[in-house]
């Protein structure tokens, strides 16, 4: 995906992952084609080169340009809903594969960065739950013994704790996890691409998808904008929201904006650890090599349901408050960012066949481990796709249909219910004289709903209100100076064009009467 072309940018973005990849043209036979370059793409790309498939990685954007460069790179196998949920929605026994499985997927990228010498900054640290912010003692007490009761039943390390070492929290109940880890996730999806190219992998960039069919014997074939073909025995969608399906796997699972800032902090104020809070949205802390004797403190959460606020701004300002009370000698900021998780109604994510299908296989519904998820994706296709065994594949079957996930189910579709009816409503513009550069808003027209918003430069750009994957209507982000699709995801520039699936088409152009 293309989400480099959001407004606000990581603290990763800096690297470029393969600088040198080119546009797709013409015709090409191989033997799996890998549709998205973020971590579950190359690492999917990785595995199969490695046992010795020939691969093609393709993407609209840059290399790993999309929701992975706006990761904040946890590498945490603990379920970020919580044990104790999933283990209600999922029963101990696939509590506690998941939990296998995630710390498969953590040894799995330590393994690889030893193998090929990645400086990533990969380090194993340990993790601590704590109470959220004016929570009662006797309730932190009980969520804490509720964690640590489920870390024991699906046998993941777990300690009873009193304190962590942030302001206000030094004689809280605690949880503490060790032998978590972390590091820089683009630095070492630049080794991987690197790998992938030395063992005969294809690597294209800035090429769409906008076709991809499945072929009645078995294989795939991809078109691409420019006219270009891919043909392949196997298709692998790795696109954050998957690109591939309209119903079956979106009414599953939902968009979420997330939000993250970076600040310096001076070297050894804080042990190098991760922090999450019992939030609802929770917050998080972690800490990143910084130069000399300066680190940087990346703090996050703040997060809503896609396209349904605008207040990105309000959100940054609740983190930064929040995060300088536990951290008083905390720096300026360097860098204040978004990206998108999709939530799926049972926490686990969908990796395995797409349902209804021989030759195509997805990974999607990161549920906020995208990092590890994404890694343990490259392990399951790859078994999948070579027909060997994999303890985890009921886990992440994408056809599973989880029951005693139907409230999570009945909420979410329910928002896309609300945003349909939003069509027959009026607009929030009046008059496009309204629009101040930077901003956005849905102008109705007589019977059509425009998308229309000013970019920063003052430029006016009117496109039709309707994503292009099901017709829902879009939200003006401000914070991204983009189009946020609720219902499934996609995000579209000023001037329409694609940032995040699971459309492949831009918006139409429209007009306004008297302009």
């Amino acid at each position: 995906m293309n989400a480099r072309g959001e407004h606000t940018q990581s603290l990763w973005m800096k690297v470029k992952v393969d600088p040198a990849a080119r546009h797709f043209t013409g015709r090409q036979r191989c033997d799996t084609v890998i549709i998205g370059s973020g971590i579950a793409g190359l690492s999917a790309a990785y595995e199969l080169a490695t046992a010795g498939h020939q691969v093609l990685v393709i993407d609209r954007g840059p290399v790993a340009g999309g929701m992975t460069s706006r990761t904040t790179a946890h590498l945490a196998p603990i379920c970020d809903d919580g044990l104790s949920t999933l283990i209600r929605l999922r029963g101990e026994a696939i509590a506690t594969l998941f939990q296998q499985s995630q710390e498969a997927a953590v040894a799995r990228i330590e393994q690889i960065v030893e193998e090929l010498g990645i400086e990533c900054n990969f380090r194993r640290l340990d993790a601590f739950l704590f109470p959220a912010m004016g929570v009662d003692l006797q309730k932190a007490r009980d969520q804490r013994q509720e964690e640590f009761n489920a870390a024991r039943t699906v046998g993941a390390a777990a300690e009873l704790v009193t304190g962590v070492p942030l302001k206000g929290f030094e004689k809280a109940p605690a949880l503490r996890y060790p032998n978590q880890a972390t590091f820089h996730p683009l630095r070492y999806l630049r080794g991987l691409a690197e790998a992938v190219r030395g063992k005969g992998g294809l690597i294209f960039a800035d090429s769409a998808v906008i076709a991809i069919e499945e072929l009645p014997k078995h294989g795939v074939r991809v078109s691409i904008e420019n006219g270009g073909v891919i043909e392949a025995s196997n298709a692998v969608i790795a696109t954050n929201s998957p690109i591939n399906d309209r119903f079956k796997l979106h009414t599953k699972m939902s968009p979420y904006r997330t939000y993250a800032m970076a600040f310096t902090l001076s070297r050894g104020e804080l042990p190098d650890a991760l922090f999450w809070d019992t939030g609802d949205p929770y917050h998080y802390v972690r800490m990143n090599p910084g130069p000399g004797s300066v680190d940087y403190l990346i703090a996050g959460g703040a997060d809503h349901k896609s396209g349904e606020a605008n207040d990105g701004d309000v959100r940054f300002e609740a983190i930064e408050a929040w995060v300088r009370a536990l951290v008083p000698m905390l720096g300026k900021e360097v860098r204040r960012w978004s990206g998108q998780v999709l939530e799926t109604t049972d926490y686990c994510a969908f990796i395995g066949l797409n349902p209804g299908s021989t030759s195509v296989y997805v990974v999607t519904g990161d549920s906020g481990q995208g990092m590890t998820h994404g890694a343990l994706a490259g392990l399951l296709v790859k078994d999948l796709i070579l027909g060997q065994p994999n303890p985890w594949t009921e886990v992440y079957e994408p056809a599973r249909i989880a029951i005693s996930g139907v409230v999570n189910y009945i909420r979410e579709n329910l928002s896309t219910a609300k945003n349909v009816a939003r069509y027959l409503l009026p607009g929030e513009l009046k008059s496009l004289d309204e629009l101040p550069p930077g901003q956005g808003g849905i102008l109705r027209d007589g019977l059509h709903k425009i998308a229309a918003c000013r970019d920063r430069s003052g430029m006016l750009h009117l496109r039709s209100a309707s994503c292009t994957h099901l017709g829902c209507e879009l939200a003006w982000n401000t914070t991204e100076q983009c189009w946020d699709c609720s219902c499934h995801g996609s995000h579209f520039a000023p001037d329409g064009a694609v940032l995040n699936g699971p459309a492949l088409l831009p918006l139409e152009p429209a007009k306004v009467r008297g302009w």
